[in-house]
């Protein structure tokens, strides 16, 4: 299986959600057993939800393992690639034709948030940055069409 890319922060953040699931386990229980003593469970709205919570964090619970376990976690700061656009990078960029400037860290996939300027590094605009130096244009294959970018700067931290 394939490592999967993590910035420190990422793991971090997936550990947490880990912890606090693993800590609903008792209280979801608790609601399934509450559920059971009404009574008929083919027509039980409470049971069948509390079973539903249960499998949900279940599944989310052995995602996040799985994904911990095959984790790449990378120390963004410490890297050394002479100004190249790597994973966990933060670009700077400014789009040629509209003159806007922007900042991207690429990101894996579980921590990419558009709004908080983090791209996945499966996105179209993390795919064209990868291996560019500061200064190189990157073209962009966007949904609205072709979009073309300047990296002004790029920042390891």
């Amino acid at each position: 299986m394939s490592k999967i890319p993590l910035t420190v922060q990422g793991a971090e953040q997936l550990r947490q959600e880990l912890k606090r699931l693993k800590r609903e386990r008792p209280q979801i229980s608790a609601a399934i057993g509450t559920a059971r003593e009404h009574g008929d469970l083919r027509e039980n709205a409470e049971y069948h939800a509390a079973k539903e919570q249960q499998g949900l964090a279940e599944a989310r619970i052995r995602d996040i393992e799985a994904k911990l376990s095959d984790a790449q976690i990378i120390e963004v700061s410490k890297l050394n690639v002479d100004g190249k656009v790597v994973f966990g990078a933060t670009v700077h960029l400014a789009d040629v034709d509209e003159g806007t400037k922007v900042f991207y860290q690429i990101v894996g996939e579980d921590e990419a948030d558009i709004k908080k300027g983090r791209v996945s590094i499966s996105s179209p605009v993390a795919r064209a940055m990868i291996g560019k130096l500061e200064g190189d244009v990157v073209k962009v294959s966007a949904p609205g069409g072709q979009r073309s970018y300047e990296i002004i700067s790029v920042k390891y931290i």
